[in-house]
C-alpha cells in the first residue's frame, strides 16, 4: 500500500490540509496518508527542509512526500518531482530541494508540466496531489514532467568557516516544540574543523564551552537534586538526534518558565559562533 506524507505550513485551523487528504482519497481508495507537520512557519523553507529531511528516512522506500511550502507557481518557482534516496518528493523549486539533497544527490528530477490540464490557485491540492497519486499507482516521473539537472540552490543556509580554520559561523535553523534552538552546524563539520581543540560557542551573550551527547549528560546526578542547578534553568548544548548542535534549557517549559529560544533571545537565522583555540 502506498504511503503519501504531507509537510506544509497550512496550520490546523483552516481547511487546506483536510482538503488535500480528501483529494488524495478521492483518487486512491487504499492509501496511507501521514501528516509529518502542518506547523511549519509560513513560507519558511529551511525549517521545512529540516523537518522533512529528518523524518523521511523513517518511512519505507518508495514513499511519496508532498511538501507544501511556498508552492505557488511562478516563472521563478516551478514545480518539481524528485527521486532521491529511493523516495519521491514533490515540491516547488524554491531551494528546499537543495537543502534536502545536501548530502545525497537526486537520481532523477523532473519539472512538472501538467499545469495545462489542471486549473488551480491551490497547487498542492490540484497539482501535487495528481502527481503523488500518479506515482502511488506506479507511474513514472517522465509522464508528468521533463528531466532537468539544475535546481535553485540556497547557499546562504550553509555555515561559514574562516580561512584560518579556527571559527565557524552558523545560524539558527529551527526552533522545536520545547523551544530548543537547533543550529545548522553539524557534528561532522564541528569535528572536521575543531579537530579536538578547545572551543567556546557563543549565541548573543551566552557562552557554551562544552557539547553533550544527551540532555541528562549535563546534570551531575551524584549531587543532591536541589544543588544541581536544574531549578535555575541549566543551559546546555548537545548534538541532537539529527546530528546538529542544539542549544537547550534542561527540562524547560516554553509556556511557563521560558525556553532556550526566549531566555537566550534567539530566533530563526540568528547567528551562532564557535571559536577554536
Amino acid at each position: 500500500m502506498a504511503i503519501i506524507t504531507l509537510t506544509t505550513d497550512f496550520g490546523e485551523k483552516d481547511y487546506f490540509a483536510g482538503a488535500v487528504k480528501g483529494a488524495i482519497h478521492s483518487e486512491l481508495d487504499e492509501v496511507k496518508i501521514v501528516d509529518i507537520s502542518h506547523s511549519v512557519s509560513p513560507f519558511h523553507i529551511s525549517e521545512a527542509a529540516y523537518i522533512i529531511k529528518n523524518a523521511y528516512k523513517s518511512f519505507p522506500k518508495g514513499s511519496i512526500h508532498i511538501i507544501g511550502i511556498d508552492s505557488e507557481l511562478t516563472p521563478e518557482n516551478k514545480h518539481l518531482a524528485v527521486y532521491l534516496d529511493e523516495h519521491y518528493f514533490i515540491c516547488a523549486n524554491n531551494g528546499i530541494l537543495s537543502l534536502l539533497a545536501s548530502e545525497i544527490k537526486p537520481e532523477k528530477i523532473v519539472e512538472i508540466n501538467i499545469h495545462d490540464r489542471v486549473e488551480t490557485n491551490f497547487p498542492v491540492l490540484d497539482v501535487f496531489v495528481k502527481v503523488a497519486c500518479h506515482l502511488a499507482r506506479g507511474g513514472t516521473l517522465e509522464v508528468i514532467g521533463k528531466n532537468i539537472s539544475e535546481i535553485k540552490y540556497l547557499k546562504q543556509f550553509e555555515p561559514l568557516v574562516n580561512s584560518e580554520k579556527n571559527q565557524i559561523i552558523g545560524h539558527v535553523l529551527y526552533i522545536d516544540n520545547y523551544g530548543n534552538v537547533v543550529t545548522n552546524i553539524s557534528r561532522k563539520l564541528f569535528e572536521n574543523v575543531g579537530k579536538g581543540r578547545e572551543f567556546v560557542m557563543s549565541a548573543r551573550m551566552v557562552n557554551f564551552p562544552e557539547i553533550f551527547e544527551t540532555y541528562s549528560d549535563a546534570i551531575n546526578f551524584e549531587v543532591e537534586k536541589d544543588k544541581r542547578g536544574e531549578e535555575d534553568g541549566k543551559k546546555l548544548a548537545i548534538f541532537n538526534s539529527a546530528g546538529y548542535i542544539e542549544l537547550a534549557i534542561y527540562k524547560s517549559n516554553p509556556h511557563t518558565v521560558g525556553s532556550a529560544s526566549t531566555l537566550f533571545g534567539l530566533d530563526l537565522l540568528d547567528t551562532i559562533t564557535i571559536k577554536f583555540e
